[in-house]
């Protein structure tokens, strides 16, 4: 494996996995406290519709970032950047 492959291997599971997980949690977190707007808001159709929001907005971010791990995923095979096997 050549070092060019070793570097971008180490920066993308100490960087970019990371972060694409931690944005992945915020948007799960967000789609969950749309959710709890949405049920608590049960009586008010603004806040009703203020959940709907948040919930769309969390399942965007959810479907980016999952997305995004695709593509990395994609790109790292197109350019023959794999794991080394043990």
């Amino acid at each position: 494996m050549s070092t060019a492959q070793t570097l971008v291997l180490k920066i993308n599971s100490a960087i970019i996995n990371p972060l694409i997980g931690l944005l992945l949690a915020m948007a799960f977190a967000w789609f969950v406290w749309g959710l709890v707007q949405f049920i608590w808001g049960a009586q008010s159709e603004e806040d009703r519709a203020k959940g709907k929001r948040s919930m769309i907005w969390g399942i965007f971010g959810m479907f980016v970032m999952i997305a995004v791990f695709g593509i990395l995923a994609l790109l790292m095979r197109t350019f023959g950047v794999t794991l080394p096997t043990p």
